[in-house]
Order: structure tokens, then sequence, then C-alpha cells
């Protein structure tokens, strides 16, 4: 195996390229809106290019002049260094020791605002950056941006998941340019109750502006840059009152694209929790890409600007408490049972496959039509939900259950945050997106998946079964896990990472393993359009001992498409 430079895992482990704009989608729950009391933040890194791995960076002590190195997160471009601080606490992926989490999408927003000349630090190093350096969201949050304004953005609009034990936040932030060094930023902390999410659409609207950011006020649940509205007014992006200012409108305007691919994944999200997204046509024509732009808001404040109407509100309180399997869940999500299910269409297929190949828009005889764009996709490198549990001590608390792939097809294998060392098969440089592994999480994951799009109506509920059991398995070891690592944690602090890094590791591990042999097993069972007879993972034999199946099942197209393919040259004659 070769080995990679440190600085550069980030990099290849995460975004390689980013090769479309509608890409990664974040969801967030509060404690008070999740069943456990914990929060949860998730991630889905999508990209065409991009491998699915566990980064694990160890805690570290530095000495005075010690260095930092920066590469873009996309690129691996080298930006540049800044000093290390004297100390820096283990990161596994994009959660850290203390239980500190973060997600990212991208938004761009405004094309001016894209490129900001000399600037070190982009999306991606502010992330790894900012956990080792933070042992809360607004620590993190702090940290973030006083590296921006102090060493310049290097990235397009962002907005970040951002969560610890106890709070859960969402940021955005957008660069200055060529007009000015740092950013401009908002972050909000979602009330407790309540769930949010965002997914490549600036979420943030109007605020209450705050004269000063203070760190250290627990009350204070408003952060922004100083002159979030004066930048935009100095430079015309906003003509018009403060009051009536809306971050996103903006700094990332919302338009079909906006509405259709990427806030309908929130949409999707939000109506499975709260009753009045799921009822409101409102929202549901803005999942569809009609946008509103009436006079007044529905409170009947104006709307001078012209900004959209019917968008989603930034958070809505649940209907009933969210469980840890409800978030996975949603994020396997193609809406199904909406509008926008992608079951039914004419694009999927006999087999009723809910993916598109891309491009996500096509013409045909002039007209521009498109596909839809769901939380689950193929193109996933990881997914994560990160959960903190202020409940336990930091080491056991915080667990980042990780799948690599597209998220309906993986399983989420819990890392604790108190691990020191990461599984062999989600190690960096155990294969590459152009080089193979057998031991490779990725790539077996991969071919369990790619296989079921083939026959996903028949191949794909076998993997939610194989999926819920194993996941249901890891629910029940990890509450033992915590019961024994608790007693442990009050004898000896000290000896607990050693256990949960041996329970990690051998998880995922072990995982890949039954991964591979259940691919195998529907492989066989599913070759040239037969499906074998089977008992359990058995394929069962003919009774004569000679290896032969049983005769196997040819269910074909199925009624519906057949009569679809009816054709009058391929009428049977006697």
């Amino acid at each position: 195996m070769s080995k990679i430079p440190v600085g550069l895992l980030f990099i290849l482990l995460c975004c390689a390229e980013m090769s479309t704009s509608f890409a990664c989608t974040n969801l967030i729950v509060t404690k008070g809106a999740s069943r456990d009391g914990s929060v949860m933040i998730s991630y889905a890194a999508d990209s065409h290019t991009r491998y699915g791995a566990i980064a694990f960076y160890p805690a570290a002590d530095h000495k005075p002049g010690d260095l930092c190195d920066l590469y873009h997160y996309e690129s691996g471009k080298f930006l540049g260094s800044i000093p290390e601080v004297s100390h820096t606490y283990t990161v596994i992926q994009l959660m850290n020791e203390h239980q500190v989490a973060i997600g990212e999408t991208t938004f761009g927003g405004l094309d001016s605002l894209s490129s900001q000349p000399g600037a070190l630090l982009d999306y991606g190093s502010l992330m790894k950056i900012g956990l080792q350096r933070s042992k809360t969201a607004r620590e993190l949050i702090r940290v973030i941006t006083t590296l921006v304004e102090e060493y310049g953005y290097a990235s397009g609009g962002e907005s970040f998941s951002i969560s610890d034990a106890n709070e859960a936040w969402i940021m955005e932030i957008i660069g200055k340019g060529k007009y000015e060094k740092g950013a401009v930023w908002i972050a909000r902390m979602i009330p407790d109750g309540y769930v949010c999410g965002h997914a490549n659409q600036a979420r943030i609207t109007n605020f209450p502006f705050m004269k000063t950011n203070n760190w250290d006020d627990p009350k204070q649940t408003v952060y922004h840059s100083p002159d979030i509205i004066t930048f935009a007014q100095k430079h015309g992006f906003y003509r018009g009152p403060d009051a009536a200012f809306s971050f996103s409108d903006v700094y990332n305007p919302v338009n079909f694209g906006g509405a259709r691919f990427c806030d309908a994944r929130v949409w999707s999200f939000f109506r499975k929790v709260n009753r009045g997204v799921r009822e409101n046509p409102d929202f549901t024509k803005y999942a569809q890409g009609n946008l509103f732009r009436l006079p007044q808001y529905t409170e009947e404040s104006p709307n001078p600007n012209k900004f959209v109407t019917n968008r989603l509100p930034l958070w809505v309180r649940v209907d009933s408490p969210v469980s840890l399997q409800d978030v996975m869940t949603a994020m396997r999500d193609h809406f199904e049972d909406t509008p926008l299910d992608m079951r039914t269409d004419f694009g999927a297929g006999p087999f009723h496959l809910p993916y598109r190949w891309r491009p996500l828009e096509y013409t045909v005889d002039s007209i521009e039509y498109c596909h839809e764009r769901a939380i689950a996709t193929q193109q996933t490198g990881y997914s994560f939900v990160a959960q903190s549990r202020n409940g336990l001590p930091d080491p056991i608390g915080g667990i980042f259950w990780f799948g690599v792939d597209d998220a309906a097809g993986c399983v989420y294998a819990p890392m604790y945050c108190g691990i020191r060392a990461i599984p062999e098969n989600y190690a960096p440089g155990n294969g590459s997106m152009i080089s193979w592994s057998e031991t490779s999480a990725f790539w077996t994951f991969n071919q369990v998946n790619n296989w079921a799009y083939t026959r996903y109506d028949l191949i794909h509920p076998e993997i939610a079964a194989y999926q819920q059991e194993l996941e249901s398995r890891f629910f029940r070891e990890t509450a033992i896990v915590d019961a024994k690592e608790l007693e442990m944690y009050r004898e000896n602090p000290a000896a607990v990472s050693n256990y949960l890094t041996d329970y990690s590791v051998y998880t995922g591990n072990q995982l890949v393993s039954k991964w591979k042999n259940f691919y195998h097993y529907l492989f066989m069972k599913y070759m040239d359009g037969n499906v074998k007879q089977t008992s359990g993972f058995e394929l069962l034999e003919n009774g004569n001992g000679k290896g032969v199946p049983k005769k196997p099942a040819q269910p074909g197209y199925g009624k519906e498409w057949e009569r679809k393919m009816r054709s009058a040259d391929r009428v049977v004659r006697p």
C-alpha cells in the first residue's frame, strides 16, 4: 500500500473534485428533537470522483515555530502554511475527541465572490483545523471565523453543520472576492426540539442583528460578521432597509435549481418529521421549483426586494422525537411517496430504479428536462451520522457512524470518537478511485450497490434487510459498550481508549468481510436475469450432490413493462 502524506489525506478522501454544483446533504437534529437526547448531524459527501475512507489525525503537541501546511480541499494545491497551536485534538474524519462534529454543503453564491486572491484557507482546511483546535461548537465557529479574517477565504459559499454534545448550529459563509480580505458569515443556533438541514442552497434568510459577538455568552444564539449587511450595500449586492436583509437571498439567490435540486432534499426530510411541512402545498410547489414572489411574506411583513416567499422555514419542530435510525433512514431517501418519487416515472425502468445517471439536466428537441436529485445518490463517496451525547464522557459519548458509497446501500459502522486507530478496510491509501483493493470498504460496498442497480426491485430489498440486521446489532452492541466503558472510565479513564479502539477497528473490518461474502451470494443468486432458490444466504442444490442449483425463477420484466415493450414486429405468430 502506498503511503499518502498526512497533509493530503483530507483532500483526497473528502473532495478530490467538486464535479457538480448539487453535491452533499446535511441533516441536523438537536438533543430536544432526538429520542435519546443526543445531538446528531449527518453528511453525505457526494462526488463522482470521491473515494470513501476515514482520515485520522492523532492529538499532538507542537513547539513554537511549528507550521500547519494548507492544501486546497478540492484541487490538492499547496496554498501555504500558518502557525500551529500548542496542542491539537484527535480528529476522526469530521468529528473530534470532544464530540464536536462538522459537515458542509457548497452553495457557491455570487460569482463575483467566488475567488479571493492570496487567500490561504479553503473550507476543507477550515473544517479540519477547526476540529483540531475546538472543544465546543461555539469555539469551532470562532476558530473558523478568526482564521478567515486573518488569512483569507479561498472557497465559494458554504453552509456548515456544527455540533457538540449540547448544541447544533448552522453556519453560512461566503468570501469577499477581489474586494476585501476575509468573508461575510452568519451562524445560528438551532432551537432545542427542532431540526434543520441544508443541501447546496444557502438557507439563512432574515436574522436578528448582533452588535457584538460575545463568545462567552451562552444566551447568544446568533453570531455574524459585523459587515454582513454593509458589505453587500457597499458593493451593490443589496439595496433596502437593514430589517429586510436576507443572507441567502442576497448572497445566494434561490432559483429553480436551488429549489428543485437542493432545497427539495431538505423538504423531503422536513415532511417526514413535521406535519405542517407535509401538508403545506406551497412548500411542495417550492420543492418542485415553483417560486412565489408575493408582496408580503406569510407573517404579513413586506417584501420590497421581491424575494421568494414560499421558501422552507430554516428549521421545524418535530412532531415526535427522532431516533438515530430515523436519521439514517432519512439519509437513504429517494423522495418515496411524494410527487417527486423516483421509483415511478419512465426513467425508473422495469425494475423501479430510484437513480438517474448524470447529467442532471438534458435537452431533447430543444426542450430542457431534468432528473430529480435525491438525498441518496449513486455517487456518494461516504456519509456519516455524528452522534454526540452529553450524558457520557467525551471518549464514549461521541460515535461517528460511518458508511461508504450510496447511503441507501451502506451500513453505518460505529467509530467512537475516543479511538486511537481506524480499521484497515477504511484506511486512507487502501485503494483509490483508480486503484482496486480487495480489502477496501469502498470497493466492496460499490460492488454490492452497482449489482443492485441492475435489478433493483429484487436485489435492494435483500440489501435493506441485511443492512437493518447489522445496524440493529451495532445499536445493541454500542449500548453494552457504553455501559462497560462508563464503569471502566470511572476507575481508569486512560484505559477506555484502548477498548473503544479495539471494538471500532474489529467491527469495521468484520463488516467489510461480511459484506464481501454478501456480494458473492447476491451475484450468484441473481446472475443472468435468473433468481436461484435460497435458504438464508445459502443457494439450494437440486438434491443430486453435483452443485447444480434448483431450477431458478425467471421473473422477466413484469407485465406493466411488457405492455410498454409491445411492438407489432414482436408479435409471436403461429
